[in-house]
């Protein structure tokens, strides 16, 4: 049984081309394309309005209709939830992919789920549960087939307070050209810059004299001391030349990246490639008497280490990853190195000393 509706107030806007604009492609038809673009332009929607009843208004492009938050009480072998409704209207009968975005806090016992459904009620799309269940503030993309689609809701566990926001983009396809040697597989431009999901091999690959091993594919917990970390131990028949740790890292702080330790050495933080800061995954995060504010990205990063050769040995080699300074806890996935060794074509300069 419905307990109460609370409904988003929208301002729902378009943006209206500039007189004498010039052209190249002819005036008729660039105000079109134009006009077009602006029409599908995405959507950044607060969910957090509807369960914190903060005041103010929402700006929306006109495709997305009404957002409404459905409390749904506890009934007998039923627990409470919450479901957050989206109404969509279709901008063009060309876009039949939509890139559905959730924000969301991974708690284990409320891991929302997506549902897509047609304006006659039939279900189109459900996910199961997303998230891992970490306790940890992350984001999850789910891609809705578009064609007919006329509501979105986001479920989930008691009285939604977990649920953040959700960014919506409208999906186009055209030609994608790859290396013939490349893995084949699906591949979706990211938003923001941000980089495609990081694969970790099942067998050792080489290639052209360089070794990528995968030291764990699963979620790993870490926590800002080495007692928390993830440690990994891998022997090695040779030293090699170079040596490169790559991971995928949840939650981190941007300005506190991961710290590694090779063989009980600090070698100090992985970097990490940042998307722009455009991207709704950033959180900001005040703390009493500090007047800079900190920033955490609220999904996955991609973090790398170039590793000492010469910290490295014949035999057994240990790796620990902890969390940045300040991190109370993260989790990072897809863990593996890389190790490039002299084979036939190695390419390199001997340069004499003086």
């Amino acid at each position: 049984m419905f307990h109460r509706a609370l409904a988003f107030s929208f301002v729902v806007f378009a943006a209206q081309l500039a007189r004498g604009q010039e052209v190249i492609l002819g005036r008729g038809r660039a105000e079109l394309e134009i006009s077009q673009a602006v029409a599908v332009r995405s959507a950044w929607l607060d969910l957090r309005q509807n369960t914190t009843g903060l005041p103010g208004t929402q700006t929306a492009p006109g495709w997305v209709k009404a957002v409404t938050m459905l409390p749904q009480e506890a009934s007998e072998g039923v627990a409470a939830k919450t479901i957050f409704r989206i109404q969509l209207a279709q901008p063009s009968s060309d876009l039949q992919l939509l890139m559905f975005r959730l924000f969301f806090d991974d708690k284990p016992e409320q891991r929302p789920r997506v549902l897509a459904s047609d304006d006659a009620g039939g279900l189109v799309l459900q996910t199961t549960p997303l998230g891992l269940g970490l306790s940890l503030a992350t984001s999850e993309t789910v891609m809705v087939p578009a064609a007919g689609v006329s509501t979105i809701d986001v479920e989930v566990p008691g009285d939604g307070r977990t649920i953040r926001g959700a960014y919506l983009d409208w999906m186009t396809s055209g030609e994608v050209v790859r290396p013939i040697a490349a893995d084949q597989r699906y591949v979706m431009g990211e938003t923001f810059g941000a980089n495609a999901a990081l694969r970790a091999p099942v067998e050792d690959v080489e290639n052209f004299g360089t070794v990528t091993a995968t030291l764990a594919a699963e979620t790993i917990a870490i926590g800002p001391s080495v007692q928390e970390g993830a440690a990994f131990q891998f022997p090695l028949e040779a030293q090699p030349l170079a040596a490169l740790l790559t991971f995928e890292v949840s939650s981190a702080y941007v300005d506190s990246p991961p710290q590694v330790y090779l063989n009980r050495v600090n070698l100090g933080p992985a970097s990490l490639p940042l998307p722009e800061l455009a991207d709704p995954a950033y959180r900001g995060e005040m703390k009493p008497l500090v007047r800079q504010m900190r920033f955490q990205y609220t999904g996955w990063l991609r973090a790398q280490k170039l590793l000492p050769a010469s910290s490295l040995r014949a035999g057994p080699n240990d790796v620990i990853v902890i969390a940045g300074a300040g991190t109370p806890t993260s989790a990072i996935r897809a863990t593996q190195i890389q190790l490039k060794y002299v084979w036939e074509k190695f390419d390199y300069q001997l340069i004499p000393g003086r």
